[in-house]
């Protein structure tokens, strides 16, 4: 399967005044599946860290915001070290954790070596009262539902989605049968 918005997040990732990313989109629409992803295929290491019922985590980041601790912890937790630049660290559903999301600032004012991505559904609108966002101190990226070219991509069409991609519109209706099962198809599947 391929997202296109893996591209922006490539440029995030070798960008020189990189920030944390806080990857924004409904329920169900990849998030977890596009950071994982992307940690598997553009860095040496991936460490996953849920949210979602993390007792230990929710200690961990009750204490002050001290970056090297932290990263002990989350060594600790994902059972090797965390290589700057060579690892990927992901904070899924870190609404769960407010003050996770609050520590970003601080990844990025002392620790912007770290790579450091975050998604959560409903970000924004969960946030538990008397939090306070790192405005500034992050970068956001809204990730949608699947559209159709990438559907195509994900169906093993490439020859339709590159023709689309092409607007080569004399080819699109000659296949425009096979164009029509494959829209019928995925708005099916949604």
């Amino acid at each position: 399967m391929y997202r296109r918005l893996i591209e922006h997040l490539k440029s995030w990732k070798e960008s020189q005044n990189r920030k944390p990313m806080i990857l924004r989109g409904a329920r169900q629409v990849g998030k977890t599946w596009l950071m994982k992803e992307f940690g598997r295929t553009c860095y040496k290491k991936c460490a996953y860290i849920s949210m979602d019922e993390n007792e230990v985590m929710e200690e961990v980041f009750r204490d002050a915001f001290d970056i090297s601790r932290i990263i002990t912890a989350l060594e600790i937790a994902v059972g090797f070290q965390i290589e700057p630049g060579n690892t990927l660290i992901i904070f899924d559903e870190v609404q769960e954790i407010p003050r996770a999301l609050k520590a970003l600032k601080y990844f990025c004012e002392n620790a912007p070596e770290y790579h450091v991505i975050a998604a959560g559904s409903l970000l924004g609108v969960a946030l538990h009262e008397g939090t306070s966002f790192p405005v500034g101190k992050v970068e956001f990226c809204d990730l949608y539902p699947m559209d159709f070219w990438e559907f195509l991509k994900a169906c093993g069409e490439d020859g339709l989605a590159d023709l689309l991609a092409a607007r080569d519109y004399g080819l699109i209706s000659d296949f425009k049968n096979k164009y029509m099962d494959y829209l019928k198809y995925y708005y099916y599947v949604g």
